[in-house]
């Protein structure tokens, strides 16, 4: 990979396990492969009234959903991240302005080579807009460093859009060793996985990664829709 400096936007925690968790198993251990991610919703208060997403107990779960991600995180030997917070299944009530502007100061502050997120594609109207803020905050310029933008997958989303489906056109090749490194990541949070055949299971990550494999002769991998790239 001639990646350097990767930044992953990610709409809520987990999603960027979700996503590429296996990816960054495979690559977070070499030297000159840095990551940084983003969360720009908290993840949790869609559960809530409106009425309620700052209640003492929805506060709590947000903290929850914080400190498992840090766990999850620290699985994959990343310490680069930052949460945002915003509501959770609200992001249509930020201007997009505004979300890609978060995006924007990211860049101008991490100065990356390459960004994955959400794909445009998803059921999950917070990926859709993250995915929006993004190809707003890349727009290719003499100030924008950015020469490359994935979008990744995500389980019990992205296989949900049934009309327009995921559509991917660059594979990472990863060993059974990064697969497992991503399940246990993704087990940390402990309220989000759920028994098979719920897609965001154990077996649910496994039965994708060698589905993706076979799609490009691996036993296992990641699968990303390439959205630009400069050369």
């Amino acid at each position: 990979m001639n990646f350097k400096k990767i930044l992953i936007v990610a709409a809520h925690p987990d999603d960027d396990i979700l996503g590429c968790g296996g990816t960054i198993a495979k690559y977070s251990s070499q030297q000159d492969i840095h990551f940084r991610i983003i969360f720009i919703a908290e993840g949790s208060t869609c559960r809530y009234s409106y009425d309620k997403i700052e209640s003492i107990e929805a506060l709590k779960e947000i903290k929850k959903r914080n400190t498992c991600a840090k766990s999850s995180l620290a699985v994959l030997n990343i310490s680069d991240y930052k949460f945002y917070n915003l509501p959770c299944g609200r992001l249509d009530k930020t201007p997009l302005i505004d979300l890609g502007k978060i995006v924007e100061n990211e860049i101008k502050a991490y100065q990356p080579d390459t960004i994955f997120t959400h794909s445009h594609r998803d059921v999950n109207n917070d990926h859709k807009l993250v995915f929006q803020a993004v190809l707003q905050a890349t727009r290719p310029g003499a100030q924008n460093l950015v020469k490359r933008v994935y979008s990744f997958e995500i389980l019990s989303s992205s296989e949900w859009g049934f009309i327009k489906n995921f559509k991917p056109n660059f594979f990472v090749s990863l060993d059974l060793e990064h697969v497992t490194a991503k399940t246990n990541a993704l087990n940390e949070y402990t309220t989000e996985i759920k028994d098979f055949p719920f897609p965001r299971s154990s077996e649910g990550i496994l039965t994708l990664a060698k589905r993706r494999g076979m799609q490009s002769a691996s036993h296992y991998a990641e699968a990303f829709q390439l959205i630009r790239e400069i050369i």
